[in-house]
């Protein structure tokens, strides 16, 4: 298990390649990778604060939930902090499984958790200036299933 809050970007093709492999019990990897989007295609930038230690803490607690819950081989999670320009990207997850539904189910669970309950807080940048971004219902509602 690997989880980095980093502000470098980082390389997915790589770690897709390292991750999961040589584990003779993985039946399926399954890796997700998050992009900032601009939905208003105005933004400079979106902006990623968190707090050190405790994000971390926090990660790896929701990380160990669902490799017990879904006897995960493995898992990654990267996530980036500071100032990040549209398309660009944000997060990755990785989870490596004995079958493909669990590596799925778990790497969705860490996705919605890393969506709405991550410490992370989000600022858009404008030209209209800089707003913090509001949790959304949906993402809400998506962790509500697990």
């Amino acid at each position: 298990m690997r989880i980095h809050v980093q502000r470098e970007p980082f390389d997915y093709g790589a770690e897709c390649a390292n991750f999961g492999q040589g584990g003779r019990d993985v039946g399926a990897v399954v890796t997700f990778l998050g992009v900032v989007r601009d939905d208003s295609g105005k933004l400079a930038a979106m902006e990623i604060e968190y707090y050190p230690g405790m994000t971390e803490r926090a990660i790896a607690a929701i990380a160990d939930e669902a490799r017990t819950r879904w006897g995960l081989a493995d898992l990654l999670i990267i996530h980036r902090h500071g100032l990040l320009a549209p398309g660009e990207a944000i997060m990755m997850v990785a989870t490596a499984a004995r079958h493909r539904a669990a590596a799925f189910d778990a790497a969705e669970f860490l996705m919605d958790y890393l969506k709405s309950r991550a410490p992370f807080w989000k600022k858009e940048i404008g030209p209209d200036g800089a707003k913090w971004v509001a949790a959304k219902d949906a993402d809400e509602d998506a962790l509500g299933r697990w």
